[in-house]
């Protein structure tokens, strides 16, 4: 399965960089491709492209500020607070894996 997702927290510093890499690292243990778009108090890193987004299976959004979502229209998006991510992430990319084979 290919992943794609945007991270962003409140003062877009530790949560939203440490989230992105702990659903990289979930994703990639599951054997899943994964990229993490962060939106930090630096501005955007890691920024999908749109050929990125559009072979994607599924996007995660993991947030507590908004994020703007038009460029995933059409795609399955799981858009949770930022604070679901960081307690489970391995738990998050299981729940997507049975979600998306049902």
């Amino acid at each position: 399965m290919k992943i794609v997702g945007v991270t962003a927290c409140t003062a877009g510093i530790a949560h939203t960089y440490i989230v992105a890499q702990k659903i990289k690292d979930a994703a990639e243990a599951a054997g899943h491709a994964c990229k993490i778009e962060t939106q930090g108090t630096i501005g955007a890193d890691n920024v999908l492209t749109g050929e990125e987004i559009a072979a994607a299976d599924v996007v995660i959004i993991a947030h507590d500020i908004a994020v703007d979502t038009a460029r995933f229209t059409g795609k399955k998006v799981v858009d949770i607070p930022i604070s679901v991510a960081m307690k489970n992430p391995k738990s998050l990319i299981a729940t997507i894996e049975k979600k998306l084979t049902q």
